[in-house]
């Protein structure tokens, strides 16, 4: 059985904190809300590396399992940028339905 050192657990609470705090000061940015939102998310990503990393222990397994872990990431980009085209394309008129509906009857 492999033992590996054991992580400084409050230097990643450290480092999870000082993530927290910078994304609750992303918000109150001004700049654009793209932009804030690809801060956040990047900031999000990196507290759940290091999360998957220290506390789920896949710094200390093999790389296979490092990409059993990263797959349904990869999977959920790649649906939301093939689904994208649909959500942009179509046009919605919500508010003209009830109209429409009573010219049938």
């Amino acid at each position: 059985m492999d033992t590996h050192a054991e992580p400084n657990y409050y230097a990643v609470f450290l480092w999870l904190g000082v993530l927290t705090v910078a994304e609750v000061g992303a918000t109150f940015l001004a700049l654009p809300k793209v932009l804030i939102g690809i801060l956040l998310v990047s900031m999000a990503l990196t507290k759940a590396a290091i999360v998957g990393l220290y506390f789920m222990h896949l710094k200390f397994e093999r790389t296979t399992l490092g990409v059993i872990a990263v797959t349904p990431l990869v999977l959920g980009v790649l649906l939301v940028f093939a689904l994208m085209p649909d959500l942009t394309a179509v046009d919605h008129h919500t508010a003209n339905v009830p109209a429409a509906v009573e010219g049938h009857h």
